[in-house]
């Protein structure tokens, strides 16, 4: 830019005014004036000069814009006003001169005005999963899916062929959380998640126990007396191993991936002499008969499932919390007298201890010189107990643990579920 001289400056700033007095006013459309600046060497030899400096050149640009609105309001109040020019137009209502004063501004009210964040905005609420898309192991009627659906209701449960698909759909952002099983009352420990758990960084969020009520699903006109195959998941055979005795059927039981799988397998297939072992929901979603309702071994049959989740959720002591870690020594299972002392000590109730061997050193050499060299297996501890990380004595407790492991991880620290539960009772069709 070009240095100007102070006349320059003074018929510049007539002309854009003069111009600025005979645009049209349009009451929604708002003019801009863009400010440009450069130093330039040669202009500052010139006193007086609006480019002389930045600061100067400012002033200048914001004098210039100030009255282009200045002229824009009286030509809009001129438009506004009555023949008598008693009366403006301001806001949509019409006033006085003396108002016109004194109002510039329409007074807001105070339901208008935003309120501030409170600490309950922050918080998230109690069934937060109505929007979360829920990755579980097995097809539609699978007992899983009826857990990810008691865990967050109304949710878009995703289902998957494989746990290992379950734990990857929440790692690559497909699901949000996973719903998986981890142990039963009658079958026991499904070991296969717990090294899931140990090999994937989720967390766990929450758990959700389910009462499990066995059914054996056959094709619509097919009698026990004409099965010679019942297959289900492997830990719903042995669950309902003595009840299928008593049934008097001696046939050949097959294990297959999900309960609710072995139902659609013999529906697809139109199977006359194969049964399945799954829910009563299978049988709706894949149109087969109940021969026998509830044909598990025990009625306190209860599977507890773990939701999990890339985030932790944040410890809480308003209410009963449950943590699980993993942890493993060099010295194999000499020091576990004193892992489980730390939580004793502290009143701490252990709800769980399960053993794995070690993936990663599955045998150790142990040299003896009197018998010789032995193998053993280094093992992986998973144990779950019942306090939150938010409790003190929770935090002591692993503190003195991490001294006598050399390896210890937090796999979550999340509410317990304490839904109520009513054993089932089942019939069969001879009932």
């Amino acid at each position: 830019m070009q240095a100007v001289s102070s006349a320059s400056s003074s018929s510049l700033c007539s002309s854009i005014f003069e111009h600025a007095r005979h645009w049209a006013p349009l009451p929604s459309r708002t003019f801009f004036i863009k400010c440009s600046y450069r130093s330039d060497p040669v202009a500052t030899a010139f006193s007086g000069g609006i480019g002389s400096s930045r600061a100067d050149w400012q002033s200048s640009c914001a004098i210039l814009s100030s009255k282009v609105v200045t002229s824009q309001q009286q030509e809009a109040q001129k438009d506004n006003s009555d023949s008598s020019g008693r009366h403006v137009v301001i806001n949509g209502h019409r006033s006085s001169p003396v108002q016109q004063q004194t109002l510039d501004l329409v007074p807001v009210t105070e339901n208008a005005q935003p309120k501030p964040l409170t600490i309950t905005d922050l918080s998230p609420a109690p069934m937060h999963g109505s929007q979360l898309r829920v990755a579980y192991q097995g097809v539609p009627g699978a007992y899983s899916e009826a857990a990810a659906g008691k865990a967050y209701p109304n949710c878009e449960a995703i289902p998957c062929d494989q746990f290992e698909v379950a734990f990857q759909a929440v790692e690559l952002w497909i699901a949000d959380r996973a719903v998986l099983p981890v142990e039963n009352s009658l079958g026991g420990s499904i070991h296969r998640n717990y090294d899931l758990l140990l090999r994937h960084r989720l967390h766990i969020v929450g758990e959700v126990q389910l009462p499990v009520h066995h059914c054996l699903l056959a094709m619509p006109g097919v009698r026990r007396e004409y099965l010679t195959r019942v297959i289900s998941h492997p830990q719903a055979l042995a669950q309902c191993e003595h009840t299928l005795t008593k049934l008097g059927l001696n046939v050949a039981r097959e294990a297959v991936d999900d309960t609710a799988g072995a139902a659609k397998f013999v529906a697809t297939n139109n199977l006359q002499d194969t049964a399945a072992i799954a829910s009563g929901r299978a049988a709706d979603l894949y149109g087969l008969q109940i021969l026998a309702n509830g044909i598990q071994d025990d009625s306190s049959n209860v599977t507890r499932f773990v939701m999990l989740a890339r985030e932790p959720i944040i410890p809480r002591t308003d209410r009963p919390f449950k943590t699980s870690i993993v942890l493993a020594h060099s010295q194999g299972t000499s020091v576990l007298f004193k892992v489980l002392s730390a939580f004793a000590f502290r009143n701490i109730s252990l709800t769980k201890i399960e053993s794995r061997p070690h993936r990663n050193q599955p045998i150790r050499l142990v040299d003896d010189a009197n018998v010789g060299t032995a193998k053993h297996f280094e093992y992986m501890f998973y144990i779950d107990f019942e306090a939150s990380m938010a409790e003190v004595r929770a935090q002591n407790a692993l503190a003195e643990v991490q001294e006598f492991t050399s390896f210890l991880r937090v796999l979550g620290s999340y509410p317990m579920d304490m839904t109520p539960w009513s054993p089932s009772h089942g019939h069969t069709d001879d009932d």
